[in-house]
């Protein structure tokens, strides 16, 4: 068996996903100013 068949199962495999070292706080405020934004559209427009 070789090195890296053995630590194969140890190995995360990256799919493309988000990144587990970005800036969450500027996620967080983004997703907010998101649901403001459509809040505000929804309003407006007489869907509510």
């Amino acid at each position: 068996m070789t090195a890296n068949a053995a630590a194969a199962p140890f190995v995360r495999a990256r799919t493309g996903g988000p990144k587990d070292d970005g800036p969450t706080w500027l996620e967080h405020a983004l997703g907010w100013v998101l649901v403001i934004v459509v809040a505000m559209l929804v309003t407006d427009t007489g869907l509510i």
